[in-house]
């Protein structure tokens, strides 16, 4: 009898070893998944209706102070033109704020250990944050294009190329809000990093202006930036004109996400900032 329990006992260690390096634990991957789309879900007023309310008002509020003036911009109206931009800038600062809040609320009240205690090996957990910041980022961008298209009359002029570009950008900052959060022991330092790095990335890629009127310092300093190629590709998918190949985008898109996501695993991973 004793033997068979410390078998049985030897043997859940080991299918929980496996299933902690080994196979994929679906069950607490998507759990993680669940719990993450759940927080913003609970808060919608906050988390969906208020970035679609704060882009109608840079709308409206570039569209009567310098779109009369403006005039055309590649070949499209001014406001035309900001649609995708302000699109895009929505979706990358809802997908960023989702999982670097998501992190620093648990360690600034004690429970991340609920999250790093379950048998989720470092992958598994920034797939699991990765999907409540695109879950967020989607819902987003669904709800400010069915508010500013259906105003503005706008048909997608590559919609595949749009939703890939949005996959790609809630992703991609998603991933930063995942180091971010690791990163940031409080909220002040979370403050920071969204005032002096994730607001600058997002206004200063094209999102209100095309990069070709920049000055050449400026203009190649922007096309270092993978957030630029994100709102550039988006404004191809909607209204059919960008300033960089989107195969370019997508190429430097990917790059990018794949090693903000890879330098998450390596923090979650090895507990980094996260073990007392």
């Amino acid at each position: 009898m004793r033997d068979h329990a410390t078998q049985t006992a030897t043997t859940g260690l080991a299918e929980m070893g496996t299933r902690r390096f080994g196979r994929v634990n679906w069950l607490g991957l998507m759990t993680l998944a669940e719990r993450e789309n759940r927080r913003f879900l609970a808060v919608w007023t906050q988390t969906l209706l208020a970035p679609l309310i704060t882009a109608g008002l840079f709308m409206v509020i570039f569209s009567i102070a310098i779109g009369p003036r403006r005039g055309d911009v590649m070949g499209v109206d001014f406001t035309t033109f900001i649609a995708p931009g302000i699109l895009m800038m929505t979706v990358i600062q809802n997908a960023f704020a989702n999982t670097s809040s998501s992190i620093v609320i648990s360690k600034v009240q004690g429970n991340i250990v609920d999250t790093l205690m379950p048998p989720l090996s470092g992958g598994e957990l920034v797939l699991g944050y990765l999907a409540g910041g695109v879950g967020r980022g989607v819902f987003v961008a669904l709800a400010i294009s069915a508010g500013l298209f259906a105003v503005l009359g706008i048909v997608p002029a590559h919609p595949v190329w749009a939703l890939i570009f949005v996959l790609l950008g809630a992703t991609f900052m998603s991933g930063v809000g995942i180091v971010a959060g690791i990163f940031a022991n409080k909220f002040d330092q979370m403050a920071a990093i969204t005032n002096f790095v994730v607001t600058p990335l997002a206004f200063l890629s094209g999102t209100f202006y095309s990069v070709e009127a920049l000055p050449p310092g400026l203009y190649s300093i922007t096309h270092f930036n993978p957030v630029f190629y994100l709102i550039d590709g988006v404004r191809f998918g909607v209204i059919g004109v960008s300033d960089s190949a989107p195969m370019l985008g997508l190429a430097v898109g990917a790059g990018s996400t794949l090693a903000v996501s890879l330098l998450a695993w390596w923090m979650l991973a090895r507990g980094y900032r996260l073990k007392a």
